[in-house]
């Protein structure tokens, strides 16, 4: 047995490149595995713990069953544990790991068998181990690879250096035709490390892979004079990115394009024909908004910085539908580039909204402070859009529309106590906090409120919350915020 043993080290040894100490840690292992197998089938198999010990000149093997000496209180598993009070005290400690030798199983078919597999498994996982290393460093660069095989969802990329890559359907350009043997190349976007699964992923549909095409084929970028900002992909159709220049000599569209386009050409030459726009990047959200339209000449933007919004005003139509694009298209990727939400309208729609959002602000100031139309039209003019600002803010605010100081009291004394009384009247709205819950150890009067302010009003309300549900109240926090919803659990677990 024990030369049968050399030889199977041996052999993988030399047909898979692996170590010889790997392989006899495989074998112990597999021998472990075998052993329980046989003697220990019952009740405790699991936990009885066994240890084999190869002689890595001999091949002769030892097996020793263990027992891990614990506190009587923790003596839960008499297969793999010894009670100390069961012990010479002496010669004893918690924690030693007391270990007698058992008989040892031979090395047969069955043995054998089980480590074949074991020893599969190890080489497999110190493949992957390689690949995976070798690849992590590369992840967001362009990966060249051959079609090596066609699966039910997607192809295997072989890279060589016995290295694959799996491209999936949902990650090629539609309409996208590969075959066996072709050369092809892709953005590495992931590495698993999972022993399930493909290991090495690819994707041809991503922004990164338009980013990576544009660095090999434009030097200005792979020597950081033009930086790319963003980019946004419809695969295989149309694509925009934002670019900047680091020098002011250089015009970074120009650049881009190359002489009669031959640069962006070969890009779209790689994206199946994809049609780029390059537009120039600027730290002005407007002017950004503005070139992302392109070729669709804009009137005007009215941005809101806080909603990450924006309403685009056109003068026309036809610039209107421009701007839109086919299905779309050139719309939903300026929104994709720039990160805001784009609102398109002519400039008859957008006059007609003010005026009646203007007319709404009008009549509330009319009816609730009991004003003058006129006075009402000056505040709507000066900006005022809600109560709480004529409310609170200073009262040189006023001087644009020459009002006396009188007036500006009055006006902003009775916004305020308009203001309080709704806010008193919301707060009428809101439930008071369960009597259980204001006792809840931890709870404080003022979070069991605001709680309640949240419809969090019993300890069974504050059961059903997640941390980041509550934690942003004034007082609690990520850990205390945790520990009142455990706390408020406890019901479930008695």
């Amino acid at each position: 047995m024990a030369r049968e043993i050399l030889t199977v080290v041996e052999t993988v040894s030399n047909e898979k490149g692996v170590s010889r100490d790997a392989i006899f840690e495989a074998l112990e292992q597999a021998l472990v595995a075998a052993t329980k197998k046989k003697f220990y089938e019952g009740t405790h198999a699991e936990e009885a713990r066994l240890r084999v010990e190869i002689d890595r000149k001999t091949g002769d093997y030892r097996t020793f069953r263990q027992w891990e000496v614990v506190a009587d209180e923790d003596h839960e598993m008499p297969a793999c544990q010894d009670a100390i009070s069961d012990l010479d005290p002496e010669q004893w400690s918690i924690g030693d790991i007391r270990e007698l030798e058992v008989e040892s199983i031979d090395f047969g078919r069955i043995a054998a068998q089980i480590a074949k597999q074991v020893i599969v498994q190890k080489i497999r996982e110190a493949e992957r181990a390689l690949v995976a290393d070798a690849y992590e460093s590369k992840v967001g660069e362009l990966i060249y690879g051959e079609v090596k095989k066609q699966t039910k969802d997607g192809f295997i990329i072989d890279l060589g250096d016995n290295a694959e890559a799996y491209l999936s359907r949902e990650e090629m350009i539609p309409k996208e035709i590969l075959r066996p043997k072709q050369r092809m190349n892709a953005i590495l976007y992931s590495v698993n490390r999972e022993g399930r699964g493909a290991q090495l992923l690819l994707s041809r549909a991503r922004p990164e892979m338009l980013i990576a095409l544009m660095k090999k084929e434009i030097p200005e970028i792979s020597e950081e004079i033009i930086e790319i900002k963003a980019a946004a992909r419809q695969p295989g159709v149309r694509a925009k990115i934002a670019v900047k220049t680091n020098d002011h000599r250089i015009d970074p569209v120009g650049a881009c394009i190359g002489m009669r386009g031959t640069r962006i050409q070969a890009v779209q030459s790689e994206l199946n024909g994809e049609r780029i726009d390059v537009v120039v990047w600027s730290d002005d959200p407007a002017q950004y908004i503005a070139s992302a339209l392109e070729p669709a000449d804009v009137s005007s933007i009215v941005i809101d910085e806080d909603a990450h919004t924006a309403d685009i005003i056109f003068a026309a139509t036809d610039q209107l539908a421009r701007a839109i694009g086919s299905q779309g298209q050139n719309v939903r990727l300026a929104s994709e580039l720039t990160g805001y939400k784009l609102d398109m309208m002519l400039e008859e729609e957008f006059y007609a909204r003010q005026q009646n959002e203007a007319q709404q602000y009008l009549d509330m100031f009319v009816s609730r402070l009991d004003i003058e139309e006129d006075l009402a039209m000056a505040l709507v003019e000066m900006g005022f859009t809600s109560l709480e600002e004529i409310a609170y803010v200073p009262a040189e605010t006023f001087d644009e529309i020459e009002l006396d100081a009188e007036i500006v009291e009055l006006l902003q004394s009775r916004a305020k106590e308009i203001t309080l009384a709704d806010a008193l009247k919301q707060q009428e709205n809101i439930q008071d906090p369960s009597a259980e819950l204001v006792a809840m150890d931890g709870m404080t009067q003022e979070i069991a409120y605001a709680l309640a302010a949240r419809g969090v009003v019993t300890v069974d309300d504050l059961a059903d919350q997640a941390t980041d549900d509550i934690e942003d109240i004034e007082g609690l926090g990520a850990e205390k915020a945790g520990q009142l919803i455990m706390k408020a659990r406890e019901s479930w677990f008695n």
